[in-house]
């Protein structure tokens, strides 16, 4: 019973470490994500700020 409790733990244990290791992302992938999270928001700003333009023009005619 005891060598079968021990196999499970090991067993868990080992299933843990390469699920953990798979979901880490190097450094170039981090910088890279926030590269492009920052150009998206950049980009839905410069819509919303176009739109807004937009609507102040409607608006003055």
């Amino acid at each position: 019973m005891k060598k079968l409790t021990y196999l499970f733990i090991a067993l868990f244990s080992l299933s843990l470490l390469t699920t953990s290791c798979r979901d880490q992302k190097t450094t170039e992938e981090k910088v890279e994500e926030t590269v492009e999270d920052t150009g998206d928001a950049i980009e839905d700003a410069a819509d919303d700020v176009g739109d807004e333009v937009e609507d102040a023009v409607d608006d003055n005619n």
